[in-house]
């Protein structure tokens, strides 16, 4: 039998392998070190689970957890193993997958109404600790569709059941762990005993699964109280069941049923509650004179403010936008990262005593000048722009540090109010399956990015995680500190996208890194059925979609 070759980006070796050699196999074999265990594979740029078998030559390099790949696999394979241990000790239960909140995955678990007790989520972790023990193999079996709709039919999977429906393809992979079968939107595992650490922890109604630290696999991830967090999601959560949208498969029934322009209508209409009832919180509070916006990239927030701004307007004030841009420090005195680099998201590339002089000025009664910055030149100047603020004047600053207790430390907080946009998507692929709210940002962001900002989708997902990174730095840590929290993300809007983002995502190569990840996108977004052109015609023009899809009446 002739041997097929096999190059390690890892190791930059090469060496020839039977076909139908796994994955693993080869990992072993060529003695990969990664900081910790390999989790899975990228072939040719593309994710491959461990078991994956090798027919044709390849290049392949190996990941860990550190890799979000990696940690993606992790956290899906442990997921599974969850539901299997529920499945075995508390047949009578159900388990569902909500979404990601205080470090760990928030998961409900009931039977007509009855939680599980502290001491019954204890005997849970015991024993997924035992079937890690065990060292069990997840089987990845491809079978027809028209079976697997039956095996989770029988199996009370309702919502997974709707999603293959309305995904017609006539085959599915499921995977089996001994007697019990699910169906995942990716990799996972060869096996239950490479889930070395993980938890579980009570948490409100149902349950946290905990992951390990993605820099020290061995360790849990602290649990971070994020209670407001929590409470937006529950109450999109509650927003969804108003709309029957609460999965995938039940947009694309309303899709196919024509009733799509509807869910436009109620989303966009409890968008425009929301907005009211935050501009209300703020005109009863009569001491604030400044309105603070922060929130991760895509976000929303810019639409988000101008809509609060007209909330405000309504209510009898005259919101007055500050733009921190104008308040960076010369370039000479911008600090600089790790390597060398100006580092422009800092909070001291922002001169934060002029500002907060300024504003307290402003709070006095007093006129100031306000600066402007030359990002050509790199300095600051003034152009005789002055700004006075009256009786029923309020400022509006958005930015990524506008929760930073550091920006208006000097301001009284009784003078501030404070609000948190993010794009937390609260509809699930399936009950066991949600949708990362990463994800439903970074989609926004390489379609707007090709519509006003000429960046490929490449381009983008390149400069993704370092986006990444600065939200981790300076905005996660203090979104609990807001007054209000919005979620801009809308039902619908995948769907929307979708049609955009597709085209975009094909353009990238396969011989780039980023391919495994326009791959992963092209097949999480497929699970949604494309809008009809007169459908999207109903989006208004004030929605915060338009920020990213275009014609929007705002002007950004």
């Amino acid at each position: 039998m002739n041997e097929i070759d096999v190059f390690c980006k890892n190791n930059q070796q090469r060496k020839p392998y039977l076909p139908g050699t796994t994955l693993l196999d080869v990992a072993c074999d060529r003695q990969v070190k990664l900081g910790s265990q390999t989790l899975g594979a990228y072939v040719n740029n593309e994710l491959k689970e461990l078991s994956y078998r090798i027919y044709a030559p390849v290049t392949v390099e190996f990941i860990d957890i550190s890799n979000p790949d990696g940690m993606r696999v992790y956290q899906r394979t442990l997921t599974f193993l969850l539901q299997k241990a529920l499945k075995d000790i508390f047949p009578k239960h159900t388990l569902i997958v909500q979404h990601s909140v205080s470090k760990g995955l928030y998961c409900e678990v009931s039977n007509d109404g009855e939680e599980l007790t502290i001491a019954q989520i204890n005997r849970l972790e015991q024993y997924m600790h035992k079937l890690v023990a065990e060292n069990i193999p997840f089987i990845k079996k491809k079978i027809p569709s028209e079976d697997a709709i039956k095996l989770f039919e029988a199996n009370g999977f309702h919502e997974k059941v709707l999603l293959l429906k309305t995904r017609p393809r006539f085959y599915t992979s499921v995977y089996f762990l001994d007697n019990y079968a699910d169906h995942y939107y990716g990799p996972l595992l060869p096996s239950t005993g490479f889930l070395k650490t993980f938890g579980l922890v009570s948490y409100y109604k149902g349950l946290l699964l905990m992951f390990p630290r993605s820099d020290e696999p061995d360790k849990l991830e602290n649990i971070v109280i994020q209670n407001k967090m929590f409470e937006i999601f529950q109450e999109n959560l509650e927003w969804n069941r108003i709309l029957g949208a609460y999965s995938v498969g039940r947009i694309n029934d309303a899709i196919k049923q024509n009733r799509f322009g509807e869910l436009v209508k109620v989303n966009e209409a409890l968008h425009e509650k929301k907005y009211a009832s935050i501009a209300d919180m703020i005109s009863q509070r009569k001491d604030v004179k400044i309105i603070l916006i922060a929130g991760p990239s895509s976000s929303g927030k810019t639409t988000t403010a101008k809509r609060i701004a007209i909330q405000l307007k309504v209510a009898g004030l005259n919101p007055v936008i500050i733009s921190l841009d104008n308040y960076f420090v010369d370039r000479q005195f911008t600090p600089k990262d790790e390597k060398g680099d100006y580092d422009f998201e800092s909070i001291h590339a922002l001169d934060l005593n002029l500002l907060n002089e300024q504003l307290n000025s402003l709070l006095e009664g007093k006129t100031v000048l306000i600066p402007k910055f030359s990002f050509h030149t790199g300095k600051r100047y003034y152009d005789n722009e002055k700004l006075t603020v009256g009786a029923k004047d309020i400022l509006i600053i958005e930015g990524i540090h506008a929760l930073n207790p550091k920006l208006t430390e000097h301001i009284d907080n009784k003078r501030k109010f404070r609000i948190y946009a993010s794009a937390l998507t609260s509809i699930a692929l399936d009950s066991n399956n949600r949708i990362p709210t990463t994800d439903n940002r970074l989609i926004r962001r390489i379609v707007r990015d090709a519509q006003s900002r000429s960046y490929s989708a490449l381009d983008t997902i390149r400069r993704w995680q370092s986006v990444r990174n600065g939200e981790n730095r300076n905005i996660f840590p203090y979104q609990e500190n807001a007054d209000v929290m919005f979620n801009s993300s809308l039902v619908y809007e995948l769907s929307v996208l979708r049609i955009l983002v597709e085209p975009l995502l094909l353009k990238i190569p396969p011989t780039e890194l980023e391919y495994a990840e326009a791959i992963r996108l092209l097949k999480f977004i497929s699970y949604f059925s494309q809008a009809d052109i007169k459908d999207i015609k109903q989006i208004p023009p004030t929605s915060v979609l338009r920020e990213f899809i275009g014609f929007s009446s705002f002007s950004y």
